[in-house]
């Protein structure tokens, strides 16, 4: 009869042996596992969350810093745009430059030359000689005093966008020719609607002061309404305009134009 200790023992060893047969040995066990489970270190493959982002690699040890308001990321498109940054969009004077006021100065501009190109180019007048062209560098009143001298400085001003100057001087001067009381009315409004109003884009600068003696004269207009203006205006081409006409090519080509002719003559 066996003893009871050696049947359990050999009831043990027969357990162990069909579960290995079934499982197979614990060294073969640790090897599959092993080679089920993900590697500590690597990454988990690309999975898709419910809220439809993907993982996309992982997280560095610091976030990154935020960027500035003016940055923008590397992969990110602009979309293309006509205005300037940071144009100030309530802008009421033109002490910026943004986009509204570039945009209003292109209007004001295309209106004004349009009322010019409606305006005889120059006065009747015949070819200046060589000493009358000379003398208009000796004096700007000799310049003013000669029709032809009137019509180059005009084509000059023209250049600089200020031909209204010579205009406003020219109404004025015919104003004071006239003697009937209802004409000296139509053209002192006219001259006024023309060059002092704020809406002409022909507006001429003046003074504050100059402007209020103009309104109140212009209650009973006159033929000497717009001395005060005149002067003014006058005295503004002679200081600034003048000085410039000098050195410009306008008056260097003709003083060489007619120098040559008289020459050749």
């Amino acid at each position: 009869m066996v003893p009871l200790h050696l049947l359990v023992a050999g009831s043990s060893r027969v357990a162990a042996g069909t579960l290995t047969g079934l499982l197979g040995s614990p060294a073969a066990w640790e090897q599959q596992r092993a080679a089920e489970e993900p590697l500590e270190h690597d990454p988990p493959t690309a999975t898709v969350y419910e809220a439809g982002t993907q993982y996309a690699g992982p997280a560095s040890a610091e976030p990154p810093l935020p960027m500035s308001r003016h940055e923008t990321s590397p992969t990110t498109v602009q979309p293309a745009s006509n205005h300037r940054p940071n144009a100030c969009c309530f802008c009421w004077c033109c002490c910026c430059s943004c986009s509204w006021n570039e945009d209003r100065e292109r209007a004001w501009r295309a209106s004004r030359e349009t009322k010019l190109e409606t305006i005889p180019n120059c006065e009747a007048c015949s070819k200046p000689t060589t000493e009358e062209v000379r003398g208009w560098a000796q004096s700007f009143d000799k310049l003013m005093k000669s029709p032809a001298g009137r019509n180059v400085f005009r084509e000059f001003l023209r250049t600089e966008y200020s031909e209204e100057n010579m205009l406003f001087w020219l109404a004025c001067e015919e104003l004071k020719t006239e003697c009937n009381k209802h004409t000296i009315d139509e053209k002192a409004r006219t001259i006024y609607e023309d060059y002092i109003s704020i809406l002409s884009p022909k507006e001429v600068s003046l003074d504050s002061r100059v402007r209020e003696v103009i309104n109140r004269k212009m209650q009973e207009p006159s033929s000497h309404t717009f001395d005060d203006a005149q002067l003014q205006i006058y005295t503004l081409m002679h200081r600034d305009s003048y000085p410039r006409f000098l050195n410009s090519a306008i008056y260097k080509s003709l003083l060489q134009n007619v120098s040559r002719s008289s020459s050749e003559s």
